[in-house]
């Protein structure tokens, strides 16, 4: 009787182990496909000046929310500055900043609804460089950042952007 008793324990534990999802490997297609969203995000913001993509990796109702700026509802209205400075973006135009993920910092978490992956959340870590007056660039802020993805009609999106925990570049070296 104590041996069903542990296979019941075992068979309960092993359940419960398979229902529980926690952080998925970074060489899984989930964390790649998040990875690269993150890098084309991340490109069009700093390095190409690319509000019509960032638009399309984001849902209508996006949300930003950010430790020192504070809410920004909507998608239109958060790219609103973006697609005013892009615009004034000339044949000179040399790129003001950096977005830099730190390295290993990326992690993925996957959501499930009734088994089936319908979202997740993405965070890590990022630092940021900005030219000074002599067009060097300079070490900027470090922080935290939470993406929550969703497919919508099979894309991801960023519903909610939380951007956190900015450290000014005096409190921070990089190895």
């Amino acid at each position: 009787m104590k041996f069903l008793k542990y296979i019941f324990l075992i068979v309960l534990a092993g359940g419960n182990l398979v229902a529980t999802r926690g952080q998925v490997a970074n060489n899984t297609d989930l964390f790649d496909i998040l990875r690269q969203k993150d890098s084309v995000l991340f490109r069009a913001a700093f390095d190409t000046c690319d509000p019509e993509t960032m638009a399309s990796l984001f849902s209508k109702d996006f949300e930003f929310y950010h430790d020192r700026v504070g809410l920004t509802e909507g998608r239109e209205t958060f790219l609103r500055p973006m697609y005013e400075q892009c615009a004034d973006k000339g044949e000179s135009w040399v790129q003001p900043s950096k977005r830099i993920l730190l390295e290993d910092s990326l992690k993925v978490f996957p959501l499930f609804r009734d088994g089936k992956l319908y979202g997740a959340i993405q965070e890590g870590r990022h630092r940021f460089e900005f030219l000074n007056n002599n067009k060097q660039y300079q070490k900027g802020d470090i922080a935290r950042f939470i993406h929550l993805w969703v497919l919508e009609d099979g894309q991801w999106k960023i519903r909610r952007e939380l951007s956190y925990d900015h450290l000014p570049a005096e409190s921070y070296t990089l190895n």
